[in-house]
């Protein structure tokens, strides 16, 4: 059985890895706007992933018996100034979401929730991941400037980018 605690504490931990999902598809809708294909599909699959998040978390709860409680979802932003803009809130949010696995983690920890603490080592890798993608991406657009040429060349690099499910033990 799940602890308590923990359960409320995953509840809103499924509520912002949606959140993810959501700013990550208006970012989509940003880039495919302005005809940036390639960085859309980036940013379409990390919208995947983040619902991939959300559902390990859901997956989770209902295992160890206990109850998902969904709730409202914000509206994310809409516009940004450029791309260098997109990918650095882009880290911000990744490095905000660190912190709640990261805050997760100590809760299962002073709750003696193992179970809960060893599933969370998946997250804790993965948000290492996160974090050095956005960054290698900001670096990128950094050295390149305002080159059209740079930004046309990223952008077909990013079009390759693929879904890759992780691997999930079922409930």
């Amino acid at each position: 059985m799940i602890n308590k605690k923990v359960e409320a504490a995953i509840n809103k931990q499924i509520n912002a890895e949606i959140y993810s999902a959501y700013l990550y598809l208006a970012m989509n809708a940003y880039f495919s706007s302005v005809n940036l294909m390639g960085f859309a599909n980036w940013m379409r699959i990390q919208a995947l992933e983040e619902l991939t998040h959300a559902d390990k978390f859901y997956n989770f709860v209902v295992s160890r018996g206990g109850r998902v409680k969904l709730e409202a979802i914000a509206a994310p932003p809409v516009e940004w100034k450029s791309t260098l803009a997109v990918f650095e809130e882009t880290l911000k949010h990744e490095q905000k979401v660190t912190a709640l696995i990261n805050d997760l983690v100590d809760l299962s920890l002073k709750e003696k929730d193992h179970a809960t603490g060893s599933m969370l080592n998946w997250f804790v890798d993965e948000q290492v991941e996160e974090e050095s993608n956005a960054e290698n991406i900001i670096q990128q657009l950094k050295l390149m400037g305002e080159s059209g040429h740079g930004v046309y060349m990223l952008d077909r690099e990013l079009a390759g980018r693929v879904f890759v499910p992780p691997v999930q033990s079922q409930p």
